[in-house]
């Protein structure tokens, strides 16, 4: 009969399917525990993955909420495109209106978030998770960001992961790290897209302003540490805006673009341009050494932009203006290093453009008084600050008064008088000199309405334009206006501009002047001589008179080029029909040489100082016998040589 089993082997054996049965439980068990707990893992990487890419899309949106710009809404969220975990998303504004989904299609149907969704940050569902996340501006918010991931990828991969067998657990536990690796390594694509976006001038492909700020501060504070060289170079392209003005947006930015890529080919591989805005671009250039480079940069920069550039049927030529400095003698801090920068180039306009300024301390004082002068001439009109003193005008024929010229005067309470040269080109930079040369022009007619009804008849006043005033539409109407408020006739008024001014915009002047003397007020050419005006254009400018400066005028008699010249401007008015006056006459002598040479008319300190309108009616009696006994000294004669200087005009 056959043995019967050991009790001993039934046990073993027993003990072996317990042992094993055991071992598989335990390893079942570790296998769902290691499933689960990976589980746990990749929801947790995920949410905290999504998370960032909600923040950044939310940080992205700020611009684009607060300006409704749902094209820009709509590029934002395109940057999804590289994060395929990512099935839905959508921007609301802060009353849940919807500003941009992706995909923009039907089967995208996330609602606006709740308040609670936005408190918690996420909700897990068993298909899919859902992130929310304020859009915030300034510590308010001002709209909402959701986004839905699915996570069926997520569970095909725990499925294969739960069919693995036990023996490559840890190969399990690496594939999963390599998934949530994955993950996050498109994650980090998709933000440093965005971040790219944030940091790039889409015109030029040059890094922004915002790239600038923090390049500048990380060099400065590397230069401060290692004690080596850091400039700033910040260029400005000159008179751009005529570029744009004349040919539209599209042509300046392939101009910018050009531009751009020129300056670029002109620098070094370690040099850093930006364009930080408009048609201004910086550049920063660190050096190991204390050897300072910025000038010689500076030149190759203006150098590499002097050819012509073809955009469209156009040839174009562009100049800059550059203002440079270093850190630490010019600032350490971006702020001041910037703000020093940024003098020194407008010290290079200032200049005459096309170069560039080195910063120097006397600079920023410069701009000091500057700024205080604009701020203050801003107050200057309300404050009743402005003045208009009147010189009279001689007739040289007949010792007569013809006309007044009114001459602006600012008596500041504290700075005291400020001279007309320093803040007449402030209120032109700033824009302040139309309602000053509208308040100008209105106040003269209302003095000559006043001399009238003093009984003092109609008297002539001669008002100066600046350049800001012949390119204003308004410069005709607001006259007219004056005229007509004051019951003046036209040619009780006359307009000077100076000889500079007019050439400036030549033909577009023309046009100005021919429209005034249309209306019968009366124009003249002042400091003529100064200019670089031709015959060709003075033959067709309707006007009625030129005015010599008084830089030819100081030094005659005595100075034969001066009389010369002199000479020669009173022989062509008068072959033009034009009458002359003379600025600036302060001798007897200076007097009777233009008596003899013919002038018209003569203004300066010999005859009458400029005076306040109430001395006018006073100065007019008090007068009279003075003019009668002006005579002409004898002695003088007549340069044989003043023909020769026409030619030369």
């Amino acid at each position: 009969m056959p043995a019967s089993p050991s009790p001993i082997g039934t046990l073993s054996t027993a003990s072996a399917k317990v042992s094993l049965l055991t071992v598989s439980v335990a390893l079942v068990f570790a296998t769902i525990l290691l499933i689960f707990f990976g589980y746990l893992s990749l929801r947790q990487s995920l949410v905290e993955d999504v998370t960032v890419q909600s923040r950044l899309i939310a940080d992205s949106s700020v611009a684009a909420i607060l300006f409704d710009d749902k094209v820009a809404s709509e590029e934002t969220l395109s940057s999804l495109r590289l994060a395929p975990a990512i099935s839905a998303a959508a921007v609301f504004s802060d009353t849940n209106v919807l500003m941009a989904r992706y995909p923009d299609s039907t089967t995208n149907t996330l609602a606006a978030p709740s308040e609670d969704l936005l408190n918690r940050g996420h909700e897990f569902y068993w298909g899919r998770v859902i992130v929310a996340h304020h859009v915030i501006s300034d510590s308010n918010v001002v709209g909402s960001v959701i986004l839905q991931v699915d996570l069926a990828q997520m569970y095909e991969r725990l499925i294969t992961f739960a069919l693995i067998t036990f023996s490559i657990v840890l190969a399990s536990m690496g594939f999963a790290y390599l998934l949530v690796r994955r993950m996050r390594r498109v994650v980090s694509e998709a933000e440093a897209h965005l971040i790219r976006l944030a940091h790039l001038d889409p015109v030029t492909g040059l890094p922004n302003r915002h790239a600038f700020n923090e390049r500048l501060a990380h060099s400065i504070s590397k230069a401060m540490r290692a004690k080596g060289a850091l400039e700033l170079l910040l260029l400005d392209l000159d008179n751009f805006k005529i570029v744009n003005d004349t040919l539209g947006h599209n042509s300046g930015d392939q101009l910018l673009y050009l531009v751009a890529h020129r300056m670029t080919a002109a620098l070094r591989d370690d040099d850093v341009i930006f364009r930080i805005g408009g048609d201004e671009f910086a550049v920063i250039l660190e050096s190991a050494t204390l050897k300072r480079k910025g000038g010689a940069v500076a030149a190759k920069i203006i150098a590499s932009l002097a050819a012509p550039y073809k955009i469209g049927q156009h040839e174009i030529y562009v100049t800059a203006s550059v203002g440079i400095a270093a850190a630490p003698e010019n600032g350490c801090d971006l702020p001041t290093l910037t703000r020093n920068a940024d003098t020194a180039m407008y010290q290079a306009k200032a200049l005459g453009k096309n170069r560039y300024t080195q910063f120097e301390t006397e600079m920023d004082q410069v701009a000091q008084k500057r700024m205080l002068l604009e701020t203050n001439l801003r107050k200057a009109l309300e404050r009743n600050e402005l003045s208009l003193n009147y010189q009279p005008k001689l007739s040289l024929a007949n010792n007569q008064i013809v006309g007044l010229e009114a001459l602006l005067r600012w008596n500041h309470p504290e700075l005291g008088a400020i001279s007309p040269a320093e803040f007449i080109p402030v209120a032109e930079e700033c824009g302040l000199i139309l309602p000053i040369g509208h308040w100008v022009v209105q106040t003269a007619c209302s003095d000559m309405a006043q001399w009238r009804d003093q009984g003092l008849g109609d008297i002539n006043v001669a008002v100066n334009l600046s350049v800001r005033q012949t390119k204003s539409d308004a410069l005709l109407p607001e006259i007219l206006a004056s005229l007509k408020t004051w019951q003046l006739r036209p040619d009780q008024l006359s307009l000077e501009i100076t000889e500079s001014v007019l050439m400036e915009n030549i033909e577009s002047n023309i046009s100005l002047l021919d429209q005034l003397r249309a209306h019968g007020i009366k124009l003249s050419i002042d400091d003529f001589g100064t200019g670089y005006s031709s015959l060709a254009y003075l033959k067709r400018l309707r006007i009625d008179e030129l005015k010599i400066d008084r830089a030819f005028v100081q030094d005659i008699p005595g100075n034969g080029e001066d009389e010369a010249i002199v000479t020669a401007i009173i022989a062509l008015a008068h072959s033009l029909g034009l009458s002359v006056v003379a600025e600036g006459v302060e001798t007897a002598e200076q007097l009777a040489f233009l008596r003899l040479a013919r002038c018209d008319h003569m203004q300066g300190y010999y005859f009458s100082r400029p005076m306040k309108a109430h001395r006018v009616a006073s100065f007019l009696a008090e007068e009279s016998a003075r003019l009668a006994s002006i005579v002409l000294t004898p002695q003088l004669t007549l340069p044989t040589h003043h023909c020769g200087a026409i030619i030369n005009m």
